[in-house]
């Protein structure tokens, strides 16, 4: 009965979370869904603190066209993604491939503060030709493909990565704006545009699509052969996103070595890939971990130029459980102090255990655990997440060049992060401030 009535409020959370008018952040009769980011927005399917996304769900009429105009934001990255009703990704779109008459800032070489940033493209209700619409190789610029699902329901997630310091959430421009040209060829703006396309329709997902069920999750992390801090190891394993069959292998211990890439579950970024591991402070109340950065742009601060680095985007961030799919907090690749050798030292621990050196100032960048771990039943558990995007073809130890989970140490080479669970005392002693 628990298990029904914990299912229960947490659906009816995701209901109010979409019913509720108060949210904070801009949003549009279109884009109606969002922010999704950390709290105080709306906080759902893992997003990255540090990154913005807003959804539409719309149905296009028959033999009509839709066109988004936009402007480029002041960002690291910027992209749009069609989902399916299970999360998904169909089509893609992602800032360098959209063409326009203005600079695309997000071209190599270009410069980023051209005041002509505008672009649009085309919504089309089909299935993409082929598998390359998810990739960095599209070939449909300026084309989304966005078929419709179930009831006659598309949606399309617009994502904002990194705004530039002191630029608001939408990188310092609107958020684009879609134009309804219907088959008498009559053309639909603003308000009319999104009763027409019905906007405030009810989002049909499948309820796997944002999460592992309660009940589900309850059973996996109470095996009776199994330890209290199952299944954090220590150290601790890091495991690279795979199918949703090796996601609860995680539990189990179950992994198939040939399992493919996942492409679905929690709306991803195809952009990304990702590697995570499960924690538990019964192990040690602050976890260190350590490893070599990729470089990336440093746009937060206002490069003028677009640069090409081993990584576009690179953040860690702890989370909660796969049931909330809740984030606690993000560090980005600017805000974490790196040494004279390339490497960065981050403490993962509560509020209350952050070690006195925990701090930009001593080399050491400091997440927070959340109160209650994972959000529903063991109050010790996080998941920490590191995301890579758009890996440089020069750079060959991204976690996209990582295939297989046997592959991991070695292709990630000194990039691939070590971790260690300590005492905040210890902290204090083993890594003196300098």
């Amino acid at each position: 009965m628990r298990i029904l009535v914990l299912l229960f409020l947490y659906l009816s959370s995701i209901n109010q979370v979409f019913a509720d008018t108060e949210i904070l952040g801009p949003r549009d009769c279109f884009w109606a869904r969002g922010p999704f980011s950390a709290d105080p927005y709306i906080n759902v399917a893992y997003p990255d603190s540090n990154v913005y996304y807003w959804a539409a769900a719309f149905s296009m009429p028959v033999d009509s066209t839709l066109e988004i105009k936009g402007e480029y934001p002041y960002s690291r990255y910027m992209s749009f993604f069609s989902y399916n009703e299970r999360g998904k990704p169909i089509g893609s779109l992602t800032d360098f491939q959209i063409q326009s008459k203005a600079t695309n800032p997000f071209i190599l070489g270009n410069q980023r503060s051209d005041l002509s940033r505008s672009y649009s493209i085309e919504v089309v209700n089909k299935n993409p030709l082929s598998d390359l619409s998810v990739s960095t190789d599209n070939p449909n610029r300026n084309i989304l493909f966005t078929p419709e699902y179930r009831k006659n329901q598309q949606l399309v997630v617009y994502r904002i990565y990194l705004p530039d310091k002191n630029i608001d959430i939408t990188g310092g421009v609107k958020l684009p704006q879609p134009v309804l040209t219907l088959s008498d060829g009559s053309k639909l703006v603003g308000e009319e545009t999104c009763e027409t396309l019905n906007t405030s329709q009810a989002l049909q997902v499948s309820f796997d699509a944002l999460g592992i069920p309660p009940n589900e999750y309850r059973e996996l992390i109470s095996q009776p052969d199994k330890p209290d801090t199952w299944p954090a190891h220590n150290p601790p394993k890091w495991f690279i996103q795979l199918d949703r069959k090796s996601l609860i292998g995680m539990y189990t211990g179950e992994i198939d070595p040939n399992a493919p890439r996942s492409e679905g579950g929690f709306y991803p970024n195809l952009d990304n890939q990702y590697i995570r591991s499960i924690i538990n402070r019964k192990h040690g109340k602050v976890l260190i971990v350590r490893g070599k950065a990729p470089t990336t742009p440093k746009t937060y601060f206002k490069t003028s130029f677009t640069e090409e680095e081993d990584l576009r985007y690179w953040s860690l961030c702890s989370n909660q459980s796969f049931v909330n799919t809740r984030v606690n907090d993000c560090l980005h690749d600017e805000e974490i102090p790196i040494d004279k050798n390339g490497f960065y030292t981050i403490a993962i621990s509560r509020e209350e255990d952050r070690p006195r050196n925990a701090i930009n100032k001593c080399g050491i960048a400091w997440l927070p655990m959340a109160d209650d771990g994972d959000g529903m039943f063991d109050d010790d558990v996080t998941i920490i997440q590191f995301r890579h995007l758009l890996p440089s073809d020069k750079f060959e130890h991204s976690i996209q060049k990582v295939k297989r989970q046997d592959q991991l140490e070695e292709i990630m080479g000194p990039y691939m992060p070590k971790a260690r669970y300590l005492m905040p005392n210890q902290v204090e002693t083993f890594f003196p401030c300098k």
